[in-house]
């Protein structure tokens, strides 16, 4: 009989402790998609503090400090945006993160080899700890970091076991190696890039070409890179300085393109400026060959330009024909897998509360490239809201009750 009493008060306390749960946030009704845990469905979320503490069909908010009506919209991780540049102290224009991410479902973005070891502490000082948003970085091969003009030529200046040794002195930050616009005939800078990734036992971005006549990428991926090493700019077509994806006469993908990434080579947008055509992308997409993850090279010249932000890049895809759960999927779990931070981009229980929440606006739209073709398009990605770590950090309509700014 004790027993059994003791049984019953135990359930009676667990019933009660469900109805007595508090939450900071409960986002309510919306469309949530988190490729991570397979989730495409009307779901709500509970959030308390910085981290997600529930996920359900229906959750009680009585007891909610904030409520966000979420009817009719979509619901996904924090973005990731795997390819930006955000050292402004280097190289002038270039953003401070908070203005350009949260607007744009961003609340993780990655400088992609703006800075390299000598320059790095400058860049964590002016940015990283001065940003709500989470920077973290690519490590340039070259000590100076992204200085321009020959600085990025100099050979004396790529050290693998420096970078290597200060990438891992700083992980917490550092999540791979970066090497851009080296346009030496020889391939010092790849292998002492991914010398140096070998060494920290991380991953390599590559921005390659620049040379004439251009390095073969087929050479590139399977007798340079490891899987799991990232060749961004993906969809570019720069003429004879750089071999492209899709054969510019034929319109087919070369077929050790799709072995390489089979093999676990990691294809990045990087939009950029100049560094995507549609007449990659689109035939590119038409044969099944989609990028692993999509970002935007995110820079003074490219915001201005076709690129504009990663929303308007990602619903480029979507007018191209690729499926919005695709889309999600390269903007939060992929790139999270690819910088091996898989607690980021994905809304399991116990995870931190980076949380975005979109409308598709239906209209006549314009999506461009750097060659001046256009895609028209009736549907577009727009942020409505933001939570960086359970903070609402922009809130395009007021659609939070009540409508209080962090």
């Amino acid at each position: 009989m004790k027993k059994l009493s003791l049984a019953l008060l135990a359930n009676c306390f667990l019933v009660f402790a469900s109805y007595a749960q508090t939450y900071s946030i409960v986002i309510q009704g919306g469309h949530v998609i988190d490729p991570k845990n397979n989730i495409n469905e009307i779901m709500d979320i509970a959030i308390n503090g910085d981290k997600i503490v529930r996920v359900a069909k229906k959750i009680d908010a009585k007891s909610a400090t904030q409520i966000v009506n979420a009817a009719g919209l979509y619901v996904t991780p924090g973005l990731i945006d795997i390819h930006s540049h955000n050292f402004h102290g280097i190289r002038a224009g270039d953003p401070v993160p908070d203005g350009f991410t949260f607007r744009t479902g961003i609340t993780t973005t990655v400088d992609a080899g703006s800075s390299g070891w000598k320059s790095f502490p400058r860049f964590k000082a002016e940015t990283i700890d001065r940003s709500e948003t989470r920077v973290l970085s690519w490590l340039n091969i070259v000590g100076e970091g992204y200085k321009g003009g020959q600085f990025e030529q100099d050979n004396g200046d790529m050290d693998s076991n420096l970078t290597a040794e200060f990438a891992i002195k700083n992980k917490d930050y550092i999540v791979g190696i970066k090497t851009a616009h080296y346009n030496r005939p020889d391939w010092v800078a790849v292998d002492r890039a991914v010398g140096a990734g070998k060494i920290a036992n991380i991953p390599v971005m590559v921005d390659f070409g620049g040379t004439v006549p251009a390095h073969s990428i087929e050479e590139l991926f399977f007798k340079h890179l490891r899987p799991g090493d990232i060749f961004t700019h993906c969809f570019a077509e720069l003429g004879d300085s750089r071999e492209s994806l899709v054969d510019p006469k034929t319109k087919k993908i070369k077929p050790f393109v799709v072995e390489a990434q089979k093999r676990g080579i990691v294809f990045d947008v990087g939009f950029g400026g100049i560094s995507f055509a549609y007449s990659q992308a689109i035939p590119a997409l038409q044969q099944g060959f989609y990028p692993n993850s999509i970002s935007t090279d995110m820079n003074k010249g490219a915001t201005n330009g076709a690129m504009k932000n990663l929303l308007d890049v990602m619903s480029k895809f979507i007018a191209m024909g690729m499926d919005l759960p695709s889309v999600i999927k390269a903007t939060t779990q992929n790139p999270a897998k690819e910088i091996n931070r898989e607690d980021l981009g994905t809304l399991s229980v116990g995870s931190i509360a980076d949380v975005s929440v979109f409308n598709m606006r239906e209209g006549k739209f314009g999506f461009w490239d750097h060659t001046g073709y256009k895609m028209d398009a009736t549907k577009k990605l727009e942020c409505e809201l933001t939570l960086r770590a359970g903070k609402v950090v922009y809130n395009l309509n007021g659609i939070t009750t009540p409508v209080v700014y962090r």
